[in-house]
């Protein structure tokens, strides 16, 4: 890894230093970053091929100035001043967009590409939005361009950029009244101030060289649209554009692409620390010993000579190339507790990891910058960023140096809009209340212990924090995602603690038992407050939020609701309700049952997950993850399983397994079809 000197890096950042003395505007930060870095190569992508393409920053100020051009042609009939929707993954597309509904005088919306039809409309409708901008096949309720219709359309010759300075972000919550958050180009400005202090501790988050930094996090998120488009594009870095957020085109992206900075969410590190260890394990058994000692080594927590050969550099590039490949010098977590296990791991793996915080309401307000690998592993979120600053407030049932963080800084949004109506962001003598419990060490380093709202009190009236349980879970073999909750007993006020895991789709019904015995081994090494009382198995993938944080509420709310259809209780202590039969009742129930099974098994061998996770009136695509192709197979094995053949016109139209059981049926007993 390059080091690179202080005093260099620290006259990179004279340009945030310059910005603070202009309008402080969203203008202001476009020019200065146009007319800063020309030659710099600014975007690197690539097709579905891997081939790679590149242009610089004079190429992305004309790019931008003549979409600006065309847009103003297809938003003439939207009054200027208006709040205009952009609804697109990242992609190359994404910041000319951003800056050219800027440039034309509007406010950009900012949407989460993969939510819903009617999510969206619930959005635009409270935003008062007056277009969207967008790559679906579909129309909204307010005028509809797709990002092809605006780049064919015919510039206006005569435009002149009119610039908005204001940009919305939308809470996790996508139905009933919406929040969402005003921010303007002050608040944006002081954002990039507040990267000042940063090269004081470490000069890998920003240096003078090559960065190349992976655009993964969705910019309509806080933490993409700062952390990633915001800082790097105003230092003149280049973003790297996986073609698609597959895994295979994300690591590519991350190799091909040479990049030196991946700023992602707890749940990638998860992954990439758990694909990395079976990927070196299932390979040669050597490789095994020495990561194992590697990592041990890169952690402080053996000596060079106890570490060996696995102390020399080509052995640390050997293993690094098979996962994320040697180029990659800073990362950055933020978005979610990352737990402590994973922490260690990717940095002893040679991947320098921080941790960061923010909040949507804030922008990002502190990061973990100390280049001492000891100092990283404590899991603190750093100290408060230039110009911000944290103060705990006391809660009840909190622990010695707890409280509720609360934070004032000049990064916070202007107001709010919650259900369609405008306020303004409710503070404490400037404070925002963030909901999250911290605690301050000796050296100013704050940690967070979990959210307000997810704490469960246990029968003392302590807090017990479900972020601090889960990481002891987190390596058991085949759990993909572990979730803690507090669900409430009938008719007490008392939590039951509850662990439901997530597993991989490796394994069956048969792999229950030993995976809830490796569980049970770990909870009786828990303190008594802390101990899990119920084990649950999720069938799906965890309900996500921004595809970032698991929607506990949801979870939550079923189980305390009765609702167990998603659950499964490895020891049978919950009874699951009954799907309907539906049309099944006059037909004889051991076949019933014989089809059922055989249909769930065509399910489970053409999509490659376990019969667990396939519910009766689970949908082939929407829950299950099967596309087209697959149906095809499906409906190919089934006829030849049950020597039937399904109408071609009733393709598509089967979805569920009690679909086909009903169809089979049917064809079996023609007799019914007055039935159907």
């Amino acid at each position: 890894m390059k080091h690179y000197e202080r005093e260099p890096v620290a006259r990179l950042l004279d340009t945030a230093k310059a910005l603070l003395n202009t309008n402080r505007t969203f203008h202001d930060i476009y020019e200065m970053t146009m007319n800063s870095h020309g030659k710099n190569i600014s975007t690197i992508y690539f097709d579905e091929d891997d081939k790679r393409y590149e242009y610089n920053y004079e190429q992305y100020k004309t790019i931008t100035y003549h979409l600006a051009e065309r847009m103003a042609t297809a938003l003439s009939s939207v009054p200027v001043g208006s709040v205009v929707a952009l609804k697109l993954r990242n992609c190359p597309t994404w910041p000319h967009m951003f800056w050219a509904i800027l440039m034309t005088g509007h406010t950009p919306l900012l949407i989460d590409a993969k939510l819903p039809h009617e999510n969206t409309e619930n959005l635009l409708k409270q935003a008062k939005a007056k277009a969207i901008i967008f790559n679906e096949a579909t129309s909204y309720s307010v005028p509809s361009f797709r990002t092809s219709k605006i780049t064919q359309s015919e510039p206006n010759y005569n435009f002149t950029p009119s610039w908005g300075n204001e940009v919305i972000f939308c809470s996790s919550g996508t139905t009933g009244n919406v929040k969402m958050m005003v921010s303007d180009g002050n608040a944006m400005c002081n954002q990039i101030a507040a990267a000042l202090d940063m090269p004081n501790e470490t000069c890998t988050i920003m240096h003078p060289g090559k960065i190349r930094n992976l655009a993964m996090i969705p910019f309509h998120h806080i933490f993409g649209f700062v952390a990633v488009f915001l800082w790097y594009t105003f230092y003149g870095k280049a973003l790297v554009y996986p073609s698609s957020s597959s895994n295979r085109d994300v690591l590519n992206a991350i190799k091909i692409g040479r990049c030196t900075h991946i700023y992602s969410v707890p749940l990638f590190w998860d992954a990439v620390a758990q694909k990395a260890q079976r990927t070196i394990e299932l390979g040669n058994p050597k490789n095994a010993d020495l990561l194992r000692r590697m990592i041990a080594y890169n952690t402080g927590k053996i000596s060079k000579e106890e570490a060996g050969f696995a102390s020399f550099n080509f052995i640390q590039n050997m293993l690094r190339k098979k996962i994320l490949g040697k180029d990659v010098e800073y990362c950055i977590s933020g978005g979610g507790y990352l737990n402590a296990k994973t922490l260690n791991f990717i940095n002893g793996l040679g991947y320098p990891l921080y941790n960061g915080y923010g909040m949507t309401e804030l922008g990002v307000v502190s990061v973990e910058l100390s280049p001492r690998v000891e100092d990283r592993l404590r899991g603190s979120i750093g100290h408060p960023l230039h110009g911000v600053t944290f103060k705990l407030k006391s809660i009840p049932g909190g622990g010695k140096g707890q409280g509720e963080l609360l934070v004032k800084t000049p990064t916070i949004h202007i107001r709010e809009i919650i259900g369609g109506e405008e306020r303004e962001t409710p503070l404490d003598d400037g404070y925002f209340h963030t909901g999250d419990i911290a605690e301050k060490d000796s050296t100013g380093a704050y940690y967070i212990k979990g959210r307000m709202k997810d704490v469960i009190i246990n029968s003392n009236g302590e807090n017990v924090y479900p972020d601090e349980i889960e990481f002891y879970f987190h390596n058991i073999r085949h759990v993909v995602n572990d979730v803690v909750l507090g669900i409430k007993k009938k008719d007490s006020s008392e939590e039951d603690i509850t662990l439901i895991f997530e597993l991989d789709n490796s394994v069956t019904s048969d792999d229950f038992p030993s995976i809830i015995a490796d569980a049970k081994t770990i909870n009786a090494t828990l303190a008594n407050e802390k101990k899990v009382q119920r084990f649950l198995i999720y069938k799906h993938s965890m309900p996500l939020a921004n595809n970032m944080k698991v929607k506990r509420f949801v979870l939550k709310d079923a189980l305390e609701k009765g609702d167990m259809d998603d659950f499964y209780d490895p020891e049978g202590n919950v009874t699951q309700k009954k799907k309907a039969s539906r049309h099944f009742s006059r037909y004889d129930q051991k076949e019933v049952e014989r089809i059922t099974k055989g249909v769930k098994n065509e399910f489970a061998s053409t999509l490659m997950i376990p019969l667990f996770k396939i519910d009766d009136e689970a949908d082939f695509g929407r829950d299950l993850g099967g596309d087209s192709m697959s149906y095809i197979t499906l409906v190919e094995d089934i006829n030849r399983s049950f020597k039937v053949t399904i109408p071609v016109n009733l393709y598509g139209r089967l979805l569920t397994v009690n679909d086909f059981v009903e169809e089979i049926l049917l064809l079996l007993h023609p007799e019914n079809e007055k039935e159907r």
